[in-house]
């Protein structure tokens, strides 16, 4: 019996030059957006955010997908760097501060995860090449002139939306074909793709 690849499964056909293209004759691009501490905002910045978001979604005239990726961050690497930090101290002081500072980390994380969130805007773009009978032809690979154009199209509207979201205070970077591969690989593999997490060490234990 032949293996079915997870691959035949998906939409996606390629990716290259910072592109997703799908199946279908479309193309997405990904852009990474920051957070901000809304709650920290005094009132009057909390409503120019608002609205600078409401304006910039009320003048869009295509679809968006916004996601919120969470990944696990996986501190054991830390810890064991603290318990030989502290195994190595020579001076008895500075051996107690850290292991209080490690034991404060473990206590911090029992009972629960600590986990990074990325935000993610998804800006689409179809083209429909019309053939004999004004049909619009849904199948087939992009040819190289097909691809530039839709690219080209596309990046227009990454560079829209992303004005749009600067303006309400977020920064906004588009992910390129690496970034991409990885992103996609991180949402079906979620174990593996846990993040190496290295917080500041206070620096009065490393003396």
């Amino acid at each position: 019996m032949k293996e079915t690849s997870t691959q035949q499964f998906l939409e996606i056909e390629e990716i290259k030059e910072g592109v997703l293209v799908l199946r279908g004759r479309q193309v997405r691009g990904v852009l990474m957006v920051s957070s901000q501490n809304f709650a920290l905002k005094s009132e009057e910045e909390q409503q120019a955010i608002i609205f600078q978001f409401q304006s910039f979604l009320n003048s869009l005239d295509f679809p968006l997908q916004i996601s919120i990726q969470s990944r696990r961050l996986n501190i054991t690497g830390y810890l064991d760097y603290l318990k030989e930090l502290e195994t190595n101290q020579q001076n008895e002081l500075l051996k107690k501060q850290t292991e209080d500072y490690r034991l404060f980390v473990e206590r911090l994380i029992t009972g629960g995860s600590i986990m990074a969130k990325n935000f993610f805007v998804t800006v689409p773009f179809s083209f429909f090449e019309v053939v004999d009978g004004g049909k619009p032809k849904l199948a087939g690979s992009l040819s190289e002139e097909e691809f530039q154009r839709m690219k080209n199209q596309l990046w227009q509207r990454m560079e829209y939306v992303a004005l749009g979201l600067r303006r309400a205070g977020l920064q906004v970077v588009p992910l390129n074909t690496e970034e991409l591969i990885e992103l996609l690989w991180s949402y079906h593999h979620p174990e593996e793709s846990e993040v190496g997490y290295y917080p500041e060490i206070p620096p009065e234990i490393l003396k």
